[in-house]
């Protein structure tokens, strides 16, 4: 029982922190950095502490045991870093930020769905769906925040669709990745093919920002941050998660990402929080009770 509430505080922990990246994120874009820009950088400050962290280790592998398997870590590094951060990017430049984000923060639900087609054993059941559906209504009210209009736009909709897929499909390959390796392992092979498969995307985009931004202070550390927190220690944290309480619980988490995240918000930006915010943080709160209840009980 000690041991999976530490579990279950990592998880809240890590999202809270994904979370508040939201700030640092939109700093940054106004410095004048891109998306693909940002997340270059702070996935190359990721692979390079976990590169000299893993330096240490005996014995050092630089590849998976199979062709097989070393494919799994390239479609985490496909859908838990570039594809998913590109898409999820390029969906806010066709529709409204909110639906983006309405969405992504769905992720769950289609990650219980994809894992339940490979995994009997770890279907969600009874009341457990039933938590699950009222944290997703909870972050539905969350996002929309009072304003229950939504601007619909197919191309936008459809790219912010396919990063929720990316980020169930990640969900469904840290299955079988932890259980053959390490999480420290796995956590470096993400965040290299991640960086790999940006390379396509910098052929056809080579801009990069001038020297004179990076060296800002300010601009350092909101990338490290992102990089050595919210990439290396986060990163590791949700596989060592996922390893421990499941991919379907572990990913419920995500339920919180916009709770977090206006509520930086509103600390570092002044936005306002509403009624409607406060509504669906409850819903999503007695849902993630329930949607873990089966767990507990056992």
């Amino acid at each position: 029982m000690h041991k999976q509430l530490i579990y279950h505080l990592v998880a809240f922990l890590v999202v809270a922190i994904w979370g508040s990246t939201f700030v640092c994120t939109k700093l940054l874009l106004l410095a004048g950095l891109s998306p693909a820009q940002i997340f270059t950088l702070r996935f190359i400050i990721a692979y390079v502490a976990l590169l000299g962290i893993a330096a240490f280790q005996r014995p050092f592998r630089w590849f998976a045991k199979s062709l097989k398997d070393e494919l799994i870590m390239l479609g985490l590094g496909l859908t838990g870093g570039s594809l998913y951060f590109l898409t999820e990017n390029a969906a806010m430049n066709y529709t409204t930020t909110t639906n983006t984000a309405l969405i992504v923060c769905l992720c769950p639900l289609f990650a219980a769905l994809l894992i339940s087609l490979f995994y009997r054993d770890q279907r969600l059941r009874g009341i457990q769906i039933v938590g699950s559906l009222l944290a997703a209504v909870g972050v539905i009210i969350v996002e929309l925040n009072g304003h229950f209009v939504l601007h619909l736009s197919p191309t936008g909709d459809a790219l912010a669709f396919a990063a929720c897929l990316c980020w169930a499909g990640y969900s469904l390959l840290m299955i079988p990745a932890c259980k053959r390796y390490d999480t420290l392992f796995i956590t470096r092979k993400l965040f290299f093919y991640g960086l790999v498969t940006m390379i396509p995307y910098f052929c056809f985009y080579p801009e990069w920002p001038p020297l004179e931004t990076l060296l800002e202070p300010q601009t350092i550390v909101e990338l490290l941050f992102l990089g050595a927190i919210a990439s290396t220690l986060c990163y590791y944290l949700w596989g060592w998660v996922i390893r421990n309480l499941g991919a379907i619980i572990a990913t419920n988490y995500v339920y919180f990402n916009p709770v977090v995240a206006i509520l930086c918000a509103w600390i570092v930006l002044s936005e306002h929080i509403t009624i409607w915010f406060l509504l669906g943080t409850a819903l999503i709160l007695v849902g993630m009770f329930f949607a873990d209840k089966k767990k507990r009980l056992q």
